[in-house]
């Protein structure tokens, strides 16, 4: 099994090395993650899966059942990655749900429902600043207005999505009717260092934190940089510094303040004109805030609005916040949760229950369907890098677990 899921997520990742110090760029809707997707099919369908593809793209591999339950037990993750990103944020997810099924067939077993590895399209929000396209589409919670959201290179998602092949109308309406899925479950590596410093196995995840994304707008005055005096200035970069420790130290200070984590970063930081000669005149700041709490959310979204009206009297800079997302944390099927605890003990594997800082996919399918989510390590706790890793052992391990929940949630006697 090692060595099939190692050689699999090469063709995934279209690669003769998993780790390379340029990474891998595959962004939604593009060429590059079209052929990605390409690899799964051709996997799935060596498996003995049914292929099949709905309007948002996504693809479906069904281990189709003769005579018994309708609704299918879903798995599956994104192929999708960051720019420069690592091989694994996603497509581990995809290779362990493929090689579960893989498992399962070389067992001779014989479930009493279908069994689905989705392909979901477009989960990282590098490319158009939203998140989860695809999973949104089937989850009927894709907005139509975002369609006219740009990439860097002037795109919409709307341009994008048709460049591919499909059409954003018909994606927007593309909601999957209820009783096609039992249930669902992602699995991904955990991007953190919980399990590891908890000396346990793998990961069963209670809760998502969805953020707060706020862009703060500063705007000051431009001068020359040779002739203005010092004491006459509206500098919106010198205006933004503090704003940056703040958001900090404030994180901090809730965080010792709270038993709920949270986290806030200024992650972006643009200036205009940004010119070598002129004082900035503007400066827009996104800050990314996220915890499982949401009234802690919206504590450190408030002490950001009162520090702004701060830094407002003391430079004389006029701010705007303007709110991005506000989405919710998500709670995921506490049953989902003991089912994926009770296979890490059925196969000796020890789970830590816990939370993610990061969203995905499950996300959106909890909010149709019962859903879960599991973790496996990765080495340093890091992704959305090139030297993102998983050893073949842990991945092996994701695939035993999976197949120990497809088994006990494909048997007779359940609903649908």
């Amino acid at each position: 099994m090692n060595n099939w899921l190692i050689e699999q997520l090469l063709r995934l990742n279209m690669s003769e090395a998993l780790v390379k110090p340029e990474g891998f760029t595959r962004e939604g809707y593009t060429d590059e993650e079209t052929a990605a997707i390409a690899a799964f099919k051709a996997i799935a369908e060596e498996l003995g899966l049914a292929v099949s593809e709905d309007a948002a793209g996504n693809v479906l591999a069904r281990w189709e059942v003769d005579g018994g339950l309708t609704a299918a037990v879903a798995t599956g993750s994104h192929l999708d990655t960051v720019p420069n990103g690592g091989a694994f944020d996603g497509a581990a997810g995809v290779i362990c749900s493929l090689g579960a099924v893989k498992l399962l067939k070389e067992a001779d077993y014989s479930p009493q429902r279908p069994i689905e590895v989705i392909c979901f399209r477009s989960e990282e929000s590098s490319r158009f600043g939203v998140s989860t396209l695809g999973s949104k589409a089937m989850s009927g919670l894709l907005d139509p207005a975002i369609g006219s959201l740009e990439d860097q290179n002037g795109i919409t998602i709307e341009e994008a999505v048709k460049r591919q092949g499909y059409s954003w109308q018909d994606m927007v309406a593309s909601k999957r009717r209820k009783e096609e899925l039992k249930c669902f479950v992602e699995l991904h590596i955990e991007q953190g260092l919980h399990i590891v410093q908890h000396h346990k196995n793998y990961g069963v995840v209670k809760a998502v934190a969805c953020p707060i994304r706020l862009a703060v707008t500063i705007t000051g005055k431009a001068g020359h940089t040779g002739t203005t005096p010092m004491d006459r200035r509206q500098d919106a970069l010198v205006a933004a510094a503090p704003l940056i420790s703040f958001v900090r130290e404030t994180a901090l200070q809730l965080n010792a303040a709270y038993d709920t984590a949270l986290v806030a970063t200024v992650s972006t930081l643009t200036a205009a004109p940004n010119s070598m000669n002129v004082i900035p005149q503007s400066v827009t700041a996104g800050i990314d805030i996220r915890s499982v709490d949401d009234d802690l959310k919206k504590k450190m979204a408030d002490a950001i609005r009162n520090e702004c009206k701060r830094i407002e009297e003391i430079f004389g800079v006029a701010i705007a916040i303007d709110v991005l997302v506000n989405n919710p944390s998500i709670a995921l099927d506490e049953e989902m949760a003991q089912s994926l605890a009770d296979a890490g003990n059925h196969e000796a594997y020890l789970p830590h229950r816990m939370d993610s800082g990061a969203g995905h996919d499950v996300m959106n399918m909890a909010q149709a369907w019962p859903s879960g989510l599991i973790f496996i390590p990765c080495k340093d706790g890091l992704s959305h890098h090139p030297d993102e890793y998983a050893t073949p052992d842990d991945l092996k391990m994701g695939v035993e677990l999976l197949a120990r929940f497809l088994v006990e949630a494909t048997q007779d006697g359940r609903e649908g």
